[in-house]
């Protein structure tokens, strides 16, 4: 199984029911292919670097999450059938991006 990170930005405009609601969708669809989710993160409603779809914001997750690559396809062409979904950017990590992540993951949790 190859390990990967989709960030992934929702429409500023959805509630926080709808966000959840979309969110959960793409986790139950990883799960049902045999993914593993590594971390989930929330980012929150952060402002865009340019206007996407004249939005000046959006809602920011990310899923690191082990899975086969062919499920990689399946999920981009749920994000572009989404209406939801703004922009996606899904990436193969390789060892020292994981030990990036983790790191990262562990410095979140002292954190809080």
């Amino acid at each position: 199984m190859n390990h990967y990170e989709t960030v992934f930005i929702l429409n500023p405009v959805l509630s926080d029911d709808q966000v959840k609601e979309t969110v959960k969708k793409y986790v139950d669809f990883l799960d049902s292919k045999g993914a593993k989710m590594v971390n989930k993160e929330d980012w929150g409603l952060k402002k865009l670097a340019y206007p996407i779809q004249h939005k000046k914001s959006g809602f920011y997750h990310l899923f690191e999450y082990q899975v086969e690559g062919e499920v990689i396809d399946q999920l981009e062409l749920l994000f572009r059938r989404e209406e939801r979904m703004m922009r996606y950017l899904t990436v193969s990590l390789d060892k020292h991006a994981v030990a990036w992540a983790e790191k990262r993951v562990k410095r979140n949790k002292e954190k809080a």
